[in-house]
């Protein structure tokens, strides 16, 4: 097992241009720790973000595989993914969401006030508790932890900033992260040089005002390579679902990277021809937002494995980390 205890100073804002803080073989068990995207500079609701924050969406990273090379596949199954504090924080933005006007959306109304949210979280329960700040109302939701952002270096000496979600990786912002999930990501520099962050206590599909319930998280990792495997977009892998997810800008363009990879993925692991498995994910297939507000959007299209007898990814991977002894 291999702890790495999180440094606030060697938190990072892009992927691609770090020395990594930690190396990680395969077959090895990572635990360490993560900020939440405000690197916990949001304390409470009169911390507006844009004041208190000189950056947003740092991840822990990045470490470094050996015997990672482009071409192969790194798959990471996050087996804990745990609220280190009893508190998380959420916001609107005046330029940043599905609903305000952007840069890219121009609108000639007022944009969005910035405003912050305070949520206390119950680890023990299991829920979080939402206040209303402009009434007396307060419900109580689930807590469903997720990451926002895991990602590996981008190919061709680029350096991307962690907020964009790419075929990297990156601000996925899906809550398919979760506890139990292994996540798929092709390889395309030496090392791999992954990193992941943004804790979320629970996020709605689409994340619709761009923020999260924003925490900091306890996270533990099983590492594993898959030699000579390409994966061209991040995948996903639970013990009942294959999910493929895309990202970019319009929204129906991620929708397509989505589909056509787990059509791809799927006609693959089954020997179907093309179209068969286009008709077959077109009549068994489900599709989400992850996220409808950052830089790229992303969608995740899944199928159940009990469509299919015997689909599993990557010959086992998921099961084998699953059942990884520290």
């Amino acid at each position: 097992m291999i702890r790495y205890e999180m440094d606030e100073k060697l938190l990072r804002y892009t992927f691609g241009d770090h020395p990594p803080v930690a190396e990680v073989p395969p077959g090895s068990v990572l635990v360490t720790n993560t900020q939440d995207c405000f690197a916990g500079a949001v304390r409470t609701v009169d911390d507006l973000p844009s004041a208190v924050c000189p950056a947003f969406n740092p991840v822990t990273g990045p470490f470094f595989v050996p015997g990672a090379e482009p071409g192969d596949t790194l798959a990471l199954h996050f087996r804990t993914i745990e609220p280190s504090r009893n508190w998380g924080m959420s916001s609107t933005f005046p330029h940043f969401g599905a609903l305000t006007t952007t840069h890219t959306t121009a609108m000639l109304h007022p944009p969005l006030e910035e405003r912050v949210w305070k949520y206390d979280i119950d680890v023990a329960a299991g829920t979080i508790q939402f206040r209303a700040r402009r009434s007396d109302h307060t419900f109580t939701l689930p807590m469903d932890p997720m990451l926002g952002t895991v990602g590996v270096a981008p190919a061709a000496g680029e350096a991307r900033a962690t907020i964009v979600p790419d075929a990297h990786g990156g601000n996925l912002d899906t809550p398919e992260i979760r506890p139990g999930t292994t996540v798929y990501l092709g390889v395309n520099v030496p090392g791999a040089l992954f990193a992941f962050g943004d804790g979320h206590a629970r996020q709605g599909y689409g994340e619709v005002c761009g923020v999260g319930v924003e925490t900091a998280m306890n996270v533990t990792v099983a590492v594993d390579l898959i030699k000579g495997t390409p994966t061209p977009w991040p995948r996903i892998e639970t013990d009942d679902r294959l999910i493929s997810i895309g990202a970019a800008r319009p929204l129906e363009d991620a929708y397509r990277i989505s589909q056509h990879d787990l059509i791809t993925w799927v006609a693959g692991l089954t020997g179907l021809e093309t179209l068969d498995a286009y008709q077959l994910i077109s009549q068994a297939g489900t599709a989400a937002p992850g996220n409808v507000c950052d830089p790229n959007y992303t969608m995740h299209a899944a199928v159940a494995k009990s469509i299919i007898p015997g689909l599993n990814g990557y010959d086992g991977v998921h099961e084998n980390l699953k059942n990884l002894q520290p």
